[in-house]
């Protein structure tokens, strides 16, 4: 059929796209049901449960629904102007030799029990978008989308329609998918942070087997868009459509977890982990049904949706200061992938020297921060032995520098410290009173005798969270945790929360504290000189090192961008 005619429809109603005995071992159709609640969190219930999964009739009503249903731009490219550019476009060509446009990034057209010319009708549909959207420079997502949505439209026309609908989304607030290279590398970043606090033990199994661990990540949507079966992509886009583009995060985090749980005891090399990601993504169905992998994804206890719009945010901000910019086009990524430094690059023997740790030590380190500043260098802001033993030349040193590490060595060869989201002079705000400064960033650590790191805790168990007040004259059994409204400000996705702390009364003004509620997780004098750790609320921590100590060498390393020498 010409484009614009619909297609003849076989039971159980495939269209002409459709390799119908592919799809029925693929997807089964139990036949139609009805649908009909209009209450999103009723939908939300149903898209998770796969209400609609088993009926090929009924899905396609519920796409047709909620993609109808999506705030866009007022002039979004329809089925007619579809039907009036695609000869144009096309010419003579043979759909199936069409090249993709540029911003597939040279993705492959996922087959998803298509026929041959369901794989063409998506080449077409893919140029005529990138006609009629020319500010969309990077979208390696799209080709999986067209071809699923291509299975429940009665034509081409209709699934370009509901493409173009999700690419013209007007609601700030609810992202469909990446249409930058900006977005889209921000959103690896993003999903970099989310592994480091959410699968702990997949991220030191991608520290230890690959150099790249940052490119490993940059893998996350290709799980999803394009390796994942089709029966199991068809249900992450139900759960997607309804609930956005936190669900993406959730199922690559429950995929992630799922490959460390079967691979963990097998020896992976360094430079295959990206393909063996991929090859198990593939077959997934040997490991966990689709069912499994939602129920993973959605006990993840993520962070909040603002809270990852702030994070995203912040990554951005830190990709257009290294000149990575939105109108970036495909041709620009290779130059622009150069600009990102990988923990191996930036923690280098040639570049890296501290009294306290060695390069292998400096990179654990590295793995742990977020991942716009995982880009940059460790630069020594403040050492003990160059600078002397005062804590007043510790804060001239570190003012002005946002984040830095706090590295201590006991004279019994203990090593343990602190990553510190805030600058310093934040303490001054406060009038010599006590006051809370730091975000929910923060963390504690110990490296010898063995490697531990503690996070604060209310990333870990959100419902502890409990007000307290902004200044006190006792350390708070938690910290507050609120988000500012002024984000651009500021690199750090968690703004206003307030977590470690200057000293209380009843300690000398001229001191330092990390953490509190039950004590300190780190307190050090004013002439650090002694020292003492035990378990603080704040981060749940077991002692740093022994509970009283003596200091050897304090070292304070801030973040240097790897452009600036």
């Amino acid at each position: 059929p010409t484009p614009g005619t619909p297609c003849t429809m076989h039971p159980p109603a495939y269209n002409c796209f459709v390799d119908r005995d592919k799809m029925d071992s693929a997807i089964p159709d139990l036949g139609p049901k009805e649908l009909s609640c209009t209450e999103l969190q009723e939908l939300k219930q149903l898209a998770r449960q796969g209400y609609w999964a088993r009926s090929y009739a009924l899905r396609g009503q519920v796409y047709q629904r909620l993609i109808r249903d999506i705030p866009c731009r007022t002039v979004t490219p329809d089925a007619s102007v579809y039907r009036d550019i695609v000869g144009k476009i096309v010419g003579k060509h043979s759909s199936t030799s069409l090249p993709l446009p540029e911003f597939v990034d040279n993705t492959q057209v996922p087959s998803y029990c298509l026929n041959s010319k369901g794989e063409g009708a998506v080449r077409k549909i893919l140029l005529c978008i990138s006609n009629q959207f020319p500010d969309v420079s990077f979208c390696p997502a799209l080709p999986a989308v067209v071809a699923l949505l291509l299975h429940y439209s009665a034509d081409e026309a209709e699934c370009f329609e509901k493409a173009c609908r999700i690419l013209a989304c007007n609601d700030s607030s609810r992202k469909l998918v990446d249409q930058s290279f900006l977005a889209f590398e921000s959103s690896c970043m993003t999903f970099g942070d989310l592994v480091n606090k959410y699968c702990q033990a997949a991220h030191k199994l991608m520290v230890a087997v690959s150099e790249d661990v940052l490119q490993v990540y940059a893998d996350w949507q290709r799980w999803l868009f394009g390796e994942l079966p089709l029966s199991y992509f068809a249900r992450v886009f139900d759960v997607f459509l309804v609930e956005g583009y936190k669900v993406l995060y959730r199922v690559a985090l429950a995929i992630l977890k799922f490959f460390h749980k079967v691979r963990a005891g097998q020896p992976l090399e360094s430079d295959n982990v990206k393909q063996d990601i991929r090859a198990f993504v593939r077959d997934i169905a040997k490991t966990v049904s689709p069912e499994k992998l939602l129920e993973k994804a959605f006990a993840i206890r993520l962070f909040s949706r603002k809270e990852i719009q702030l994070l995203q945010m912040a990554n951005e901000k830190a990709l257009k200061q290294k000149g990575i910019t939105v109108k970036q086009k495909s041709s620009a990524l290779t130059s622009a992938r150069s600009h990102r430094q990988f923990v191996h690059l930036a923690v280098h023997a040639d570049n890296f020297h501290s009294e306290i740790v060695g390069v292998k030590e400096m990179r654990d380190i590295w793995s742990w921060v977020p991942e716009r500043f995982a880009l940059c260098q460790p630069l020594l802001l403040f050492s003990s032995l160059q600078h002397g033993y005062s804590l007043t030349r510790f804060y001239f040193q570190c003012e002005g520098r946002e984040p830095t590490v706090l590295l201590i060595k006991t004279t019994q060869k203990e090593v343990c410290g602190a990553y510190l989201s805030t600058d310093w002079s934040e303490r001054n705000k406060f009038g010599g009173k006590l006051g809370f400064f730091g975000t929910g960033e923060c963390f504690v650590f110990r490296l010898q005798p063995e490697v531990q790191r503690y996070e604060w805790v209310v990333i870990k168990h959100p419902e502890l969270t409990k007000p307290a007040p902004l200044e006190s004259t006792t350390v708070p059994p938690s910290p507050s945790h609120s988000v500012s409204s002024e984000p651009a400000d500021r690199l750090s996705p968690f703004l206003a929360t307030r977590h470690f702390n200057l000293p209380s009364k009843t300690e000398s003004l001229d001191c330092l504290i990390i953490g509190g509620g039950g004590g300190p997780a780190l307190y050090i004098d004013g002439d650090l000189n002694r020292g003492r750790t035990g378990h603080c609320d704040t981060f749940n921590n077991q002692p740093l090192c022994s509970e009283n100590f003596l200091i050897a060498a304090v070292e304070a390393w801030g973040f240097q961008d790897p452009d600036i020498q």
